[in-house]
């Protein structure tokens, strides 16, 4: 059995100060091709949050994936490799664009696992998001760190995506969608934009779409085909990485219990890469 092992006691607390101004929020909102643009005194919309708070590390200390170094707020494991695996969010109330925000951050576990790929490490960060003295939004983010990419490594079986999907919309990666949304995020991991480096390095065929990305782009389908919902809590589970060479569905229907929406993304294969649900009022 793997259990989590809890944070050191002496891991710091990360606190980030931020305008949540428009200007990212439109950016978005062109790059996701939305009809209008949140606006001062909008909400903004579920999940875009994370174009904010940025941790900007100084270039010097940039790790050789592009990420800052392990070893400062986030722990160093000794696995190199790492991504986003997933998350759970809370929408407590809004946050408007135009008001001042903070976030406040603590690494909650660390879980050690042994998988066919090699030796894995799960660590689960909480974010705390506050405006004018109120917790607006709660976080919990995933991450895997992973061993060095190595030749011939065995890969997991895919999985069959779902069938049923009550809507479907059809997302054709670029190079472009790629740089904008590394971009809008502060995010310099070179799998998503250094095509040699993700191939030669990181052992993959063709540059990473993000996880985020992908997660976001689930989400913004409940706005597109189910408008009146109210999204209160978010889940998503990163299954298989998406590659840029090939388009790629995001899918989803609401669940019989009328209080929630079944949320996939597939490959051209289709094949799961992944599953999300969105709790809804």
């Amino acid at each position: 059995m793997n259990v989590p092992s809890p944070a050191p006691h002496s891991q710091p607390v990360q606190t980030v100060a931020d305008i949540i101004s428009p200007a990212p929020a439109a950016a978005l909102s062109a790059t996701l091709d939305c009809r209008e643009a949140p606006l001062s005194g909008d909400p903004l919309p579920p999940i875009w949050h994370w174009l904010y708070f940025w941790t900007a590390a100084p270039q010097a200390e940039l790790g050789s994936d592009g990420h800052p170094q392990k070893g400062g707020f986030l722990p160093d494991l000794g696995l190199p490799r790492r991504m986003a695996a997933g998350g759970r969010i809370s929408f407590n109330a809004a946050l408007p664009i135009g008001s001042s925000a903070e976030r406040v951050s603590r690494v909650m576990s660390v879980e050690h696992k042994e998988g066919r790929s090699g030796r894995l490490a799960f660590v689960t960060v909480e974010h705390e998001i506050r405006t004018g003295g109120v917790t607006v939004i709660r976080e919990e983010q995933d991450i895997v760190y992973r061993e060095p990419a190595q030749p011939g490594q065995p890969q997991p079986k895919p999985t069959l995506a779902p069938s049923g999907a009550e809507w479907e919309r059809i997302i054709a990666p670029t190079e472009v969608l790629l740089f904008r949304y590394s971009a809008l995020t502060f995010n310099g991991h070179r799998i998503h934009y250094d095509r040699d480096y993700a191939r030669e390095v990181e052992g993959y065929p063709d540059l990473v779409v993000h996880g985020p990305l992908i997660a976001t782009l689930l989400l913004d389908t409940v706005g597109r085909f189910a408008p009146e919902a109210i999204v209160r809590e978010y889940a998503f589970k990163a299954v298989r990485p998406t590659f840029l060479g090939n388009p790629f569905a995001v899918c989803g229907r609401r669940a019989a219990d009328g209080q929630s929406i079944d949320l996939w993304a597939k490959d051209h294969e289709g094949y799961l890469t992944m599953s999300a649900r969105a709790v809804i009022a």
